[in-house]
Formats: structure tokens, C-alpha cells, sequence
């Protein structure tokens, strides 16, 4: 038996109305671009919420560090001005006072003539000395005497020297 119209139904109906039984492809092709749009909508947002942790990326360690916190706080507090505080932070470009005071330092140790910590630990370890059955601890590049129990000396004949200075490269 072929369903017929209801009496009270237009002859001419919109071709979004389908018949009982039928799949409705308009809510199909609805839910499709709803769900698409709901996708694109997050993506976005969270492309805009991390722009200063990709802004700072480039910039130093600690300054990134701190962007991507405030990132954090912003995105689970729900308190803009910490976004705000973070994009304004990964925008600004602060100067690099770590490296040049870590080189004057070194350059006034060296002028000193006393040894950097970082050369100690790298690898510039001091030469132990046998002297009389005992070791003795001294800086590489100091010379010294070591005398066995006769007098005779094994080392050189002068007394300590100072280390010899290298020139340095000229910062241009």
C-alpha cells in the first residue's frame, strides 16, 4: 500500500521533508557541519591560546618558561589578563645580561690570574706531585721543584714560575 499524504498537507512540499522511514540527509549534512565547525572552532582557540608560547619560543629559556605558566593559569582559570600578561611578555624582547656579565667575569678571573670554576670542573685538573712518598696537589701549569732525600733536584731549577698568560681574540 503506497503511503499517501495526509488530507491536510500541501500538495507541494519542501524537498527538506522526507517521508517516515527515509533518513533525513538535511540533519545528516547539519550534524556534519556542526561537528566540523565545533572541530574548527577549538582548533582555533587553541591556536590563538598558545600565540605567546609561540612568540617566546624563539626568545630565552626562562622568559618561555614563563609565557607558557601564564599560558596554563589563563587557560584553566579562565582570567584573560594572564593571556594578556603572557602575550605582552613574549612580545617584549629583553636583553641578554647572562652572557656578557658570565664573560667579563671570566675575562677579570683571567686578568686575575686565578682559574675560572668552569675550567676546574671541565676537565683542567691539577697535577699531583710525588715528593718525599706523599702527594701534592698543585694547579697544572705551575712549575715546581721536587727534590728527592739527596738535594738533587728532578724539576726545573727555578723556583714557582707563573702560569703563562695567553693572548685573547680581540672582541669586535
Amino acid at each position: 500500500m503506497a503511503e499517501s499524504l495526509n488530507p491536510a498537507a500541501t500538495h507541494h512540499l519542501p524537498s527538506f521533508i522526507t517521508a517516515p522511514g527515509e533518513t533525513d540527509a538535511l540533519m545528516v549534512v547539519t550534524a556534519i557541519i556542526l561537528v566540523l565547525t565545533i572541530l574548527a572552532f577549538g582548533i582555533l582557540f587553541l591556536r590563538l591560546h598558545t600565540l605567546p608560547e609561540r612568540l617566546a619560543h624563539k626568545s630565552q629559556k626562562i622568559q618561555f618558561e614563563i609565557v607558557a605558566v601564564l599560558g596554563l593559569l589563563a587557560l584553566f582559570t579562565h582570567i584573560h589578563a594572564f593571556w594578556v600578561a603572557g602575550l605582552l611578555l613574549a612580545l617584549i624582547d629583553f636583553p641578554d645580561f647572562g652572557s656578557f656579565l658570565g664573560r667579563i667575569a671570566g675575562s677579570v678571573e683571567k686578568i686575575a690570574g686565578v682559574r675560572p670554576p668552569s675550567e676546574e670542573a671541565s676537565g683542567a685538573q691539577s697535577a699531583e706531585i710525588v715528593a718525599g712518598g706523599k702527594r701534592v696537589s698543585q694547579p697544572a701549569g705551575v712549575a715546581s721543584e721536587t727534590h728527592d732525600r739527596s738535594g738533587k733536584g728532578d724539576g726545573p731549577s727555578t723556583s714557582a714560575t707563573r702560569p703563562e698568560r695567553k693572548k685573547e681574540a680581540s672582541h669586535a
